[in-house]
């Protein structure tokens, strides 16, 4: 069913100055389905159609555990689960693990280029080829897309804050990194690589690698998005520490309360109402 949004008199009156630099044609949520993460759950998602906003407010939508495909902007609202939790690095205190180096170095003659996203047929070829293989891998629907789709569905409008890193290696491109990039914030939207640089560890290289350019640029915080602990294919950004959980999702008028893991415990825990356990702020 389709969401009312917030419209004037008094209840625009109270919300935070940053949500005035949004322009939202609607709101919605989607019927109830099987969770791609965890089969045994349900999953509902809360979807905003934005068509414009200030970097300030997506950096307040950011902390707030939105996250970004096109001008479709979404989190879960789930019934009976709680395990998507937001996650974000600090990039100050970042440093990467001896795994995580052991990347870096195996994908030393891999050149990074950042700019603001293309649509390319060498793009469109990638992303079917990476899809093709996690279809068979691990059972992704497949559907082939076009540049016209890659666009709608992973770009929409040329937002100012919106990047692209290319990985290149002897001259062909072997993985997209989408990301968007804030003075604040740079949160990860997706990735996608060549299915023969899969041993290398690309998507550890790729995150490593907008941490350095996030360090470079001052960032504070490094988005990965949702953090999945059953989950084969989200339980991984954990590994990426310090770094901090967002308690519950807040509404634009309240403030967010994110939560550094204790890691005395060697694990973040979940209680059963879903707020954090085990976390220190």
């Amino acid at each position: 069913p389709l969401l009312i949004p917030i419209t004037g008199g008094r209840m625009r009156d109270m919300v935070p100055p940053w949500w005035r630099a949004i322009s939202e044609l609607q709101q919605w949520r989607t019927p109830p389905y099987r969770c791609s993460y965890l089969p045994s759950e349900t999953a509902v998602l809360h979807y905003r159609r934005i068509t414009a906003l200030s970097t300030p407010a997506y950096d307040a939508l950011l902390a707030r555990g939105w996250r970004r495909f096109g001008c479709e902007f979404f989190r879960p609202v789930c019934p009976h689960c709680s395990q998507c939790r937001s996650l974000r690095v600090k990039v100050a205190e970042f440093t990467p693990s001896r795994s995580q180096r052991r990347a870096l170095h195996r994908n030393a003659g891999v050149t990074v280029v950042v700019q603001a996203p293309t649509v390319t047929a060498e793009h469109v070829r990638l992303l079917n080829a990476y899809h093709v293989d996690m279809h068979r891998r691990r059972g992704w629907p497949f559907h082939p897309i076009d540049a016209a789709a890659y666009w709608k569905g992973f770009i929409g409008k040329e937002w100012e804050f919106a990047r692209e890193f290319l990985y290149y290696e002897n001259g062909r491109l072997v993985g997209v990194g989408l990301a968007d990039v804030t003075a604040v914030s740079l949160s990860s939207v997706y990735f996608f690589h060549d299915p023969a640089w899969r041993p290398r560890a690309p998507g550890v290289f790729s995150i490593l690698q907008q941490l350095a350019y996030a360090r470079q640029h001052g960032i504070r915080y490094h988005y990965l998005g949702y953090w999945v602990p059953g989950s084969q294919s989200m339980s991984y950004k954990a590994n990426y520490r310090p770094h901090e959980l967002l308690t519950r999702y807040p509404a634009d008028t309240e403030e967010p309360q994110w939560v550094e893991p204790d890691l005395h415990l060697g694990r973040t825990d979940l209680s059963a109402s879903g707020t954090l356990a085990g976390c220190r702020t």
